[in-house]
């Protein structure tokens, strides 16, 4: 025989539903924050940044959804030797435009390196290229932004 209604008050009741709400809530949002966190992370802070100099070869916005500026440097070590290829990403408008009218012209380009960033929709690459400039006869020039 079960106990009668009035012996359970109601907000008994919905003391109950309102907890398993939260803990579904928590559970749920739980990996969502991570993943932001986790991002977040990987994007602010570089395991590694320098300089590379090379002829620039390809720059071309790539993606299906998430388009992105992808390039690629040939690093001539010893005329004759096939050359070291260092490819790059662009997040940064300016310096898109910039690299897009010195292709074909030897560069110098400074970068940042983000390891285990999650996902492509920030770069194809792990290597941020933030700022570029034209070697000129040999001479390389600081990179400007």
């Amino acid at each position: 025989m079960s106990p009668p209604e009035a012996a359970y008050p109601p907000s008994a009741k919905k003391g109950w539903r309102t907890k398993t709400k939260l803990v579904l809530w928590t559970i749920g949002l739980t990996p969502i924050l991570l993943f932001t966190l986790y991002t977040l992370f990987t994007l602010n802070f570089a395991y590694s940044e320098g300089f590379r100099a090379g002829v620039l070869q390809k720059f071309s916005l790539k993606g299906w959804m998430c388009k992105t500026y992808e390039g690629e440097i040939a690093q001539f070590v010893v005329a004759g030797v096939s050359p070291t290829i260092f490819e790059f990403s662009v997040r940064k408008q300016s310096v898109a435009l910039k690299l897009d009218q010195l292709l074909g012209k030897k560069v110098n380009v400074h970068y940042r390196q983000h390891r285990g960033v999650p996902t492509t929709c920030f770069a194809a690459t792990e290597y941020y290229v933030d700022s570029v400039s034209v070697v000129e006869d040999g001479n390389a020039q600081a990179p400007t932004p």
